[in-house]
């Protein structure tokens, strides 16, 4: 074969619009200038019987005899029809349509689509389908659902957000809530080479603490308590924090969750001490995406407990005590959430 057929050849194979007749043309045009088959299969990095098999499919045919013959094939079994009907079955879990199993798996998912009509796919069809509507395999998140009806439960979101927005610059609004601090490193995902995997040492023996903060809706500062209970003396300490550091302040409006330390006895005592200067709003129950503060304490675990390797309780402390410190330093130089509490005032 001629130079110029060569490079014919190579500029058809480009053109073709596929990376297997390149390919082909490509070990063709190497053994015509000379190279072996073996080498050429070294340097394209495939399989000798891959040259071999070009190499024959072009004496016999020529270039057509080079092209994908999957071509031919006829119409695509996974259209835009089946990636539509396969999505819809993907919203609900086989139980949905009748089938005696929780959870879905390819095999599942091509005996559910054939019997809809549909052409039956094998396995790693359905795992390429699958990854075109971009579906992955996820852990299941565990919810409580409140019991109050939607219509109720939406109504006491919208008192609370009015109550944020509207509030008086002289009664700042807070979410309150309590977080658990553990010995025990909170195990999760981390990049990692392949055939690594990241080994967290637990100390053997767990070891809690807790912590009650309440986030200024505001200025997104933060206050918060230690304690070694999650118990009404917890909540009791961080009221006390709060009207020491808001001394001017006519009221404080506190958003927080049902739990019983909230209104126990002992706390509306203390409430009662404070003359009324901390007021209550209660969120409905089961319902934490309504407390700002539950993003805080993600990232805490995010940035200091998450597969942490503190060997001790205070030096696991002193990181979460030194995290949270430079939140707020970070929070009250933004000159964005300065400028943003200027426009609220004004």
């Amino acid at each position: 074969m001629k130079r110029r057929q060569r490079q014919a050849l190579l500029r058809w194979g480009e053109l073709s619009g596929c990376p297997l007749p390149l390919r082909r043309c490509m070990a063709v045009a190497a053994v015509a200038r000379g190279a072996s088959c073996n080498a050429t299969a070294r340097f394209q990095g495939c399989a000798t019987s891959t040259v071999v098999c070009a190499v024959r499919r072009y004496r016999e045919g020529g270039r057509e005899a080079l092209r994908d013959r999957r071509v031919a094939n006829g119409q695509p079994k996974v259209d835009d029809r089946f990636r539509e009907k396969l999505s819809r079955v993907l919203v609900g879990t086989p139980e949905d349509w009748s089938w005696c199993r929780p959870t879905w798996t390819r095999e599942l998912l091509c005996l559910e689509l054939q019997r809809r009509g549909l052409p039956r796919v094998s396995v790693a069809t359905m795992g390429r389908a699958l990854a075109s509507l971009g579906a992955r395999l996820k852990a299941a998140k565990p919810i409580v659902q409140c019991p109050w009806p939607g219509w109720k439960r939406r109504s006491r979101l919208y008192e609370l957000k009015c109550l944020e927005t509207y509030a008086p610059p002289g009664e700042p609004v807070l979410y309150m809530d309590e977080v658990d601090i553990r010995l025990n490193p909170k195990v999760g995902r981390d990049w990692c080479r392949p055939g690594q995997r990241r080994v967290v040492v637990t100390p053997g023996n767990n070891q809690k603490r807790y912590l009650a903060g309440a986030l200024n809706a505001r200025t997104r500062k933060l206050t918060w308590v230690e304690g070694r209970s999650k118990a009404s003396a917890l909540f009791i300490q961080l009221l006390w924090r709060l009207a020491s550091e808001y001394p001017r302040a006519r009221r404080l409006h506190l958003i927080l969750d049902n739990a019983s330390v909230h209104s126990s006895k002992k706390t509306l005592k203390a409430l009662a001490q404070l003359g009324g200067r901390i007021v209550l709003h209660f969120l409905p129950p089961h319902c934490p995406e309504g407390n700002r503060i539950e993003r805080v304490w993600l990232d805490l675990h995010a940035n200091v407990t998450r597969n942490h390797r503190c060997r001790t309780m205070a030096r696991l402390m002193d990181r979460v005590h030194a995290y949270l410190a430079a939140r707020n330093t970070q929070r009250s130089a933004s000159p964005s959430l300065r400028r943003a509490d200027l426009r609220r005032t004004a």
